[in-house]
């Protein structure tokens, strides 16, 4: 078991990351923020420790998660180790790159001493890493259980801030959509969210805790993936997790995360809102497309893959250590 420090960056994946064997040490300070959100209140296990930043240093962390490049310096200020050098380190690339999607460097491309993981396969290939070593550890997802029902025909978004991220989630599409039938939309800033008129309504609803939300998704007959440029939204797997059929645009990794028989997949926005139709009207054929979305989420973006991996480097990084 490691003491691996890292920051509260990404909620969904710290979800998942702190499910792990090993002891997560949270930065924490007074006034919270970017730098010291700690568990943020979140329902972690009890391995995910909040401790104040004047108590880094007596934690003696074996391992550091990066996620951000100015927790380089962070680091090396609150602990007083560098990264890479004094203690072993990984960085976690959340995003496709940008922003450029071929010859965008990643800013740790000019070293060898701490390894890039990257979330998706996509993410490796398009960004320029330099030398930095590099590992692929798909997402995975503490499972919320086969929750569908599909008792409201409408179709159902998890976008954050999707009026100011329109054209990266896709949110500005949501209207097409609403051509063939009421679209509702979740997250951050999506009460505000307003569409362009459409014969069936765009509503956008709340940012709800994430039980309430897998109740109140799962209960809409089908998931809309809309995003034009995120790495891979857990939003996404955790609706496939649900049971949900999906109807995805098919860029960036999502092409390897839905498999065709879980609803439809494609860049043709005409084929994907009428998909978007035929499964708001035949509720059994979107019930059997949400079992295979289902099935296949498990299978490739499960939580004992994604920590038994995540093991696995914490192994190599160490035993580097001491040699």
């Amino acid at each position: 078991m490691n003491r691996v420090l890292l920051w509260h960056v990404h909620g969904s994946w710290t979800n998942a990351f702190v499910h792990g064997r090993h002891h997560y040490l949270l930065p924490a300070l007074p006034g919270g923020g970017p730098w010291g959100m700690g568990r943020a209140g979140r329902d972690w296990p009890g391995q995910a420790e909040e401790v104040p930043v004047s108590r880094l240093r007596d934690t003696e962390p074996d391992v550091v998660v990066l996620q951000r490049p100015e927790e380089l310096d962070r680091v090396a200020e609150w602990l007083g180790r560098t990264p890479g050098k004094d203690i072993p380190a990984v960085y976690v690339e959340h995003n496709a790159p940008r922003p450029y999607a071929a010859s965008s460097v990643h800013p740790l491309a000019g070293q060898s001493a701490i390894p890039v993981v990257h979330v998706t396969h996509f993410n490796e290939l398009m960004w320029d890493s330099g030398r930095a070593p590099t590992v692929v550890i798909p997402h995975g997802i503490v499972d919320p259980g086969p929750r569908y029902t599909g008792e409201l025909a409408r179709g159902v978004a998890m976008i954050n801030e999707p009026a100011r991220r329109a054209r990266v989630t896709g949110s500005d599409v949501l209207s097409a959509f609403a051509q063939a039938g009421p679209v509702d939309l979740y997250g951050i800033g999506a009460a505000d969210f307003v569409a362009e008129p459409a014969p069936h309504a765009v509503r956008g609803i709340a940012d709800l805790a994430s039980g309430q939300l897998h109740e109140e998704v799962a209960r809409r007959r089908v998931y809309l993936h809309t995003a034009r440029w995120t790495s891979l939204g857990l939003s996404l797997l955790e609706a496939m997790h649900l049971g949900m059929p999906v109807v995805a645009v098919a860029t960036t990794e999502a092409v390897a995360a839905v498999p065709p028989d879980a609803g439809a997949l494609s860049t043709d926005l005409t084929r994907l809102t009428t998909a978007f139709g035929e499964l708001l009207h035949e509720p059994d054929l979107a019930k059997l497309a949400g079992k295979r979305a289902r099935e296949f989420a498990l299978a490739h973006h499960g939580l004992g893959a994604f920590l038994a991996r995540w093991d696995a480097l914490f192994a190599e990084l160490t035993a580097a250590e001491r040699i």
